[in-house]
């Protein structure tokens, strides 16, 4: 008798656990960049890149700094009108890395979350492996990467056709500008520095089309998504946490956009007081680029919503006719006391499952996730008001009025 139970809770276990073939589960870190950086030891375990950002951005800010040295522009290296480059090498390349850093286990553990909570039944297990297999091929594949440095490379050697600071564009040149462009620093920093930076940045694009891709699959699976369940979205609340960290990577484009804005204001091609217009387009671009892979989801949550109403409805129905028939008008029971009986507490109980499930956020997108990805797009922009109003100037002012001056 007990090995038969034994036997039944071993085969259960197995069922859950996830598949001894794919020890990291699910990943979007692949390709040949990720594989290199294993050859050099700058990946450690599977998913800690940071190494490799930090190496890759200052090897190439490095090479920068020396020619801008041969080249004889040393005092413009630090000037405030090339402060684009300094940000993209130094600052945006090494978040992206640390985002896919942060990001991956958060990913790899919600698959496992899926799996081990039952939000994945049984039946649904083999489909859920293939798409996992499927996401996995995907993200190991050369080509992802390949297409990306291609198109990274076609718009280096094409020129800046719009004002898109974000892929390295930073409005019209001046003959300056042209000028610093013909030197082995211009030649540099244009076809080597920003065709890396931009396909880093369109490699993430397509990891985040990739991710969308699987939650879409994810929602068409037969998936056993409980109402009531206490996260307050049906079992699929982790997937705020993954999502949550995205915020380096809404932090690099930021800071791109913030040293390109730099850039156009001490050049004069762009007012100050224009600022806060674009800022805010940039903030609800951003929200919405890395929020809306979330909606995926929302058309289940909303079905499990409708459903647990309906059910929980048709059974408090049953209940409360029970309880009255019971206690209001004594049809059976009459000796049993009142006082201290369970029936009081079920009926509380109910009333409480209908209220959670009435309140189920079917838009898996709560306020603190908002607030950390509309941060993460907003602290870049704040050292942009020294440009505006000097930090010198300003501390002057506090102390002159805190001293009554």
């Amino acid at each position: 008798m007990g090995g038969g139970k034994l036997k039944r809770q071993v085969r259960a276990f197995s069922v859950v656990d996830p598949s001894p073939a794919d020890p990291h589960g699910l990943s979007l870190l692949g390709g040949p960049l990720h594989r290199l950086g294993h050859r050099l030891g700058l990946v450690r375990g599977h998913s800690n890149t940071v190494a490799l950002g930090l190496a890759l951005g200052v090897a190439l800010w490095l090479v920068l700094l020396l020619l801008a040295l041969i080249d004889g522009l040393g005092a413009k290296v630090f000037d405030l009108s090339g402060v684009g480059a300094h940000v993209r090498l130094l600052v945006a390349v090494p978040l992206f890395f640390f985002c896919e850093t942060l990001l991956d286990p958060r990913v790899n553990k919600f698959v496992e979350t899926l799996i081990r909570s039952g939000v994945v039944p049984v039946q649904s297990l083999p489909a859920f492996r293939l798409e996992i297999a499927r996401t996995t091929r995907l993200k190991d594949s050369w080509l992802p990467d390949t297409a990306c440095l291609l198109l990274a490379l076609v718009i280096s050697i094409s020129g800046p056709p719009a004002n898109l600071p974000w892929l390295g564009f930073s409005g019209a040149s001046s003959p300056e500008q042209a000028a610093v462009a013909a030197t082995l620093t211009g030649q540099w920093y244009w076809i080597v520095c920003l065709t890396v930076v931009r396909f880093l940045l369109l490699r993430w694009l397509w990891r985040l089309g990739l991710w969308s891709h699987f939650l879409w699959r994810l929602s068409r699976l037969d998936l056993y998504l409980v109402p009531t369940h206490p996260d307050g979205q049906a079992g699929l609340g982790y997937l705020q946490s993954v999502h949550a960290h995205f915020t380096p990577l809404v932090a690099a484009i930021s800071a791109i956009e913030a040293a390109a804005f730099a850039q156009e204001i001490v050049r004069g091609s762009m007012n100050f007081e224009a600022l806060g217009a674009a800022v805010l387009l940039l903030v609800v671009m951003l929200t919405v680029l890395f929020l809306a892979p979330l909606l995926i989801l929302a058309p289940r949550l909303w079905a499990a919503r409708l459903a647990g109403l309906e059910t929980y409805m048709e059974l408090g129905s049953r209940y409360v006719n029970a309880f009255d028939g019971k206690w209001a008008h004594k049809r059976e029971f009459q000796d049993e006391p009142l006082l201290g009986t369970p029936d009081l507490q079920s009926l509380a109980d109910l009333q409480n499952s209908l209220r959670i499930i009435d309140c189920l956020q079917w838009i898996p997108i709560g306020w603190r996730l908002c607030l950390q990805t509309v941060s993460a797009a907003l602290i870049p922009m704040l050292p942009l008001l020294v440009i505006k109003y000097p930090l010198v100037d300003l501390m002057q002012k506090v102390v002159a009025r805190l001293l009554g001056i």
